[in-house]
């Protein structure tokens, strides 16, 4: 029983209620209902059955105790158990509206809050049996129900029209609250997730950073052992006869430690080399080396790379960057995948700004989710999401590559467009502009 009302695997995108959540709300619910029923009888001197009313409210607060006593407050719950127990939430208040005056009770308007919780926490089916379960209790209620607590001189009877009213505004401010509160929490969700899997992805790019280090460091620890090596050989091949079946082995021995230690020059790059050199490379060279690896297919592949037809700066110079690398390579690499035989990638510079634009001749961005486009989990791609089979030759995504390299892009300080190209031209365009200032490394050259 303590396993079934335990949320069993927190990788879901529901499951987020702990029991302590729920056990604080209500008792925060048994504070006020408890205030409310003893200023009615007492303050202002309206009778009410107040034995029923204060034995519904100590039974939230036994229901309180006995999940705190026999479940740990901090797990997270199922869907069914938290259900279950707004359920509850739903009936007990309804039990006391009716004995208080039922819709004519202002405190009516309570039935949004386990509904609007449901739907921050709880899959659409459990809020959509809330709402229903909230509706049918609020419209019994229009008709069945004790008196209104009044003045005994003096007998408050509301019109049916008001009533109605309030039945309206209840089913409305219950419908509302819910679509708002489930369209944030899910935004906030998909938010988490596209996140989490941007840090992934940069904690990937800062492992492959950190193996250049490595890199450099082996090769130092191994050039001592190396030499060693390749001296013996040489003292071998002096002291075996030129004759000997071993020569050839003792020559192959002394061409491979040549080849070892011409690999580890080429790795252990001393550092003033690697951050005046390597680490700085042309706006032009950059491009040539993100769309490198995509030549050689049916789609061609244009760079056109010049200075603004009134500027006549000499060309940006970028610090390699990963994340810059990472962004503009998944742009090229989408441009690529829709591309039908051509994609274009021009680069322009002012003195102020950098101008790079990627387009192709594919079919070009939706106009159903244009205005998501950059969201996490937006995608025309097939394949996520889906249970039907893939057809062969499909594009498959998750709708995270897109939002994954505008981000990293804008931590760059660049300020990413999209659009469709202008008729007759058909196809997608991204255009991405930075600040000179923020990434042009050449000045300081």
């Amino acid at each position: 029983m303590t396993q079934s009302f335990a949320f069993s695997n927190p990788n879901e995108h529901y499951g987020l209620l702990r029991l302590r959540t729920l056990v604080r709300l209500r008792w925060l619910a048994v504070i006020g209902q408890s205030a409310a029923v003893l200023g009615v009888e007492y303050i202002l001197g309206f009778k009410l059955p107040l034995a029923l009313c204060l034995a519904m409210i100590a039974l939230s607060a036994w229901l309180n105790v006995f999940l705190t006593l026999r479940w740990r407050s901090g797990q997270r719950l199922a869907a069914r158990p938290a259900g279950l127990l707004l359920g509850y939430d739903i009936i007990q208040l309804a039990i006391l509206l009716y004995l208080t005056g039922g819709l004519e009770n202002p405190f009516a308007f309570l039935f949004l809050v386990p509904v609007t919780i449901s739907a921050t926490s709880l899959p659409l089916t459990w809020t959509l049996s809330l709402a229903s379960m909230a509706f049918t209790c609020a419209t019994i209620l229009a008709f069945i129900h004790k008196p209104l607590p009044w003045s005994d001189a003096t007998a408050l009877s509301l019109p049916p029209t008001y009533i109605a009213g309030m039945w309206a505004a209840l089913v409305c401010g219950t419908v509302f609250s819910a679509i708002y509160a489930r369209r944030i929490a899910e935004e906030a969700r998909l938010m988490s997730s596209a996140l989490s899997a941007t840090e992934i992805v940069l904690a990937r790019e800062q492992r492959l950073s950190a193996l250049d280090g490595l890199a450099a460091a082996a090769a130092h620890e191994l050039g001592t052992p190396l030499a060693t090596i390749a001296l013996v050989a040489k003292e071998l091949k002096r002291e075996v006869p030129k004759n000997s079946p071993h020569t050839e082995d003792i020559d192959l021995l002394i061409s491979q430690a040549a080849r070892c230690r011409d690999i580890l020059k080429r790795l252990a790059v001393p550092d003033q080399i690697s951050d005046d050199v390597y680490q700085q490379v042309t706006l032009e060279a950059m491009i040539e080396d993100m769309v490198s690896p995509l030549r050689g297919s049916e789609v061609k592949i244009t760079i056109d790379a010049a200075p603004d037809a009134k500027s006549s700066t000499p060309e940006p110079v970028f610090r390699r960057n990963p994340a810059i690398t990472y962004g503009l390579g998944n742009l090229l690499e989408n441009a690529f995948d829709f591309a039908v035989s051509s994609v274009e990638v021009k680069a322009r510079w002012t003195a102020n700004q950098i101008v790079l634009t990627v387009a192709d001749d594919g079919p070009g961005f939706d106009q159903a989710i244009f205005d998501q486009l950059g969201d996490p989990f937006v995608t025309t791609r097939p394949g996520y999401g889906e249970k039907a089979a893939k057809e062969e030759g499909q594009h498959e995504g998750m709708g995270l590559g897109l939002f994954i390299a505008k981000t990293l892009l804008e931590r760059s300080g660049a300020v990413v467009a999209l659009a469709n190209r202008k008729y007759p031209a058909r196809g997608a365009m991204i255009q991405i502009t930075w600040p000179r200032s923020v990434v042009d490394v050449g000045k300081n050259t």
